[in-house]
């Protein structure tokens, strides 16, 4: 739980300083590849301090590079360009539905994986919570369509990722810290390769949006990703992702102080549905999920 918990606060501030980024004039693609680098360094950093080497085999990166592009590179350009048409606690909200789209996949990649009653209950009431806070009634057109086009895509990733970790990689010889560090490590890699590819050069976008990419980086990547697989290990995936649900209510609250975004009443009555889906969707086979996977980490 307080994995849990710390992970929702710093993953719910991202899109505040995701939006700080952009405003700035940071493109997309940088803002991703600023993430993940500071993101890699504060990981390596943290794996030579406590001395726990690197994993070598070829199965590892492997996995790795497909983790990287499905969970980070991918999905932080996605969020990054959504953002420059959708404020970010629309887009904090978007990567809700992030739930939804795990269960599609873990059913398909992960065998002890299994859909309950409660489990549909509480995913489809925590989705009716992000419909309302969206106010659905109104519409989407414009920018806000293609904005939110590009964070329900990120959050598509977001959803084949988890599965295909727990799957594949979150059971890899070697420390959380230290995978964690490949992959972030891959995923600036990968960006890298793209933007430069792109052509894109990097600008100096002002001291205030440089912190912000710092913190989104050094916090809400590479200490984030520790925790991420770690709760991944213990818990599973679909318990992993339903951190998304908690995610809405960290980015309304900082997008609204800190970036002075609007609210409505449908934001907080859309916010008491997702927490009331939280509480539906626990069901006894989470601690069963745990046992299992905490034998296969040993």
């Amino acid at each position: 739980m307080p994995a849990f918990v710390a992970l929702s606060a710093l993953w719910g501030s991202s899109f505040a300083l995701i939006k700080i980024g952009v405003d700035a004039g940071v493109s997309p693609m940088w803002v991703a590849l600023w993430r993940c680098l500071f993101g890699a360094v504060t990981l390596l950093v943290v794996c030579a301090v406590q001395r726990l080497p690197l994993p070598r085999d070829k199965a590892t990166w492997g996995h790795a590079l497909v983790v990287a592009a499905l969970l980070n590179a991918a999905p932080f350009a996605l969020f990054a360009y959504g953002e420059q048409y959708v404020d970010s606690v629309l887009a904090g909200i978007f990567n809700a539905t992030t739930p939804l789209l795990t269960l599609v996949f873990v059913l398909l990649m992960v065998n002890d994986e299994r859909l309950t009653g409660r489990r549909v209950a509480g995913l489809g009431l925590g989705f009716l919570g992000v419909l309302v806070v969206l106010g659905v009634w109104n519409g989407l057109v414009g920018g806000t369509l293609v904005g939110g086009l590009a964070c329900l895509a990120a959050t598509a990733c977001y959803g084949a990722g988890f599965a295909y970790t727990r799957r594949f990689f979150s059971q890899r010889p070697g420390s959380v810290t230290a995978l964690s560090a490949v992959q972030i490590g891959c995923a600036t890699l990968e960006l890298g390769v793209v933007t430069a590819a792109a052509g894109l050069a990097p600008t100096w976008p002002g001291w205030y949006a440089a912190i912000a990419l710092l913190v989104l980086g050094a916090l809400g990547t590479g200490l984030a990703y520790i925790l991420n697989l770690r709760i991944i290990r213990d818990a599973g995936p679909t318990v992993a992702s339903t951190v998304t649900y908690v995610v809405p209510l960290w980015s309304t609250l900082i997008g609204a102080v800190l970036l002075s975004e609007p609210l409505s009443w449908n934001t907080f009555v859309g916010a008491a549905m997702v927490i009331a889906g939280i509480l539906v969707s626990r069901t006894r086979s989470g601690r069963r999920e745990k046992v299992d996977a905490a034998a296969g980490s040993r």
